[in-house]
């Protein structure tokens, strides 16, 4: 399974209507982060799960919905999250 595919699927959990994620790991290349393995990646997220959130409780749930991943497959992760209302 991908990183993006293992995204998608611990990110199911948040019930989204829409995940676009964009793989920026070649701009990175020979940054710490990417040698030791870890990708950068553009995430974004519609969910009804964020609606009266703020930024920060919302980039919340996207971390602890990644869980482990953050810790190895994922070096930088840039989140855009908005509930339907808001795309």
């Amino acid at each position: 399974m991908s990183v993006i595919d293992a995204m998608r699927a611990s990110l199911a959990a948040l019930n989204p209507v829409r995940i676009d994620v964009i793989d920026d790991s070649a701009k990175h290349a020979g940054h710490a982060g990417a040698r030791s393995g870890g990708g950068h990646f553009m995430l974004t997220i519609v969910s009804p799960r964020f609606a009266g959130l703020r930024t920060m409780e919302r980039h919340r749930l996207v971390y602890d919905a990644l869980g482990p991943l953050m810790k190895r497959e994922i070096h930088a992760l840039g989140i855009t999250a908005k509930t339907p209302d808001e795309q």
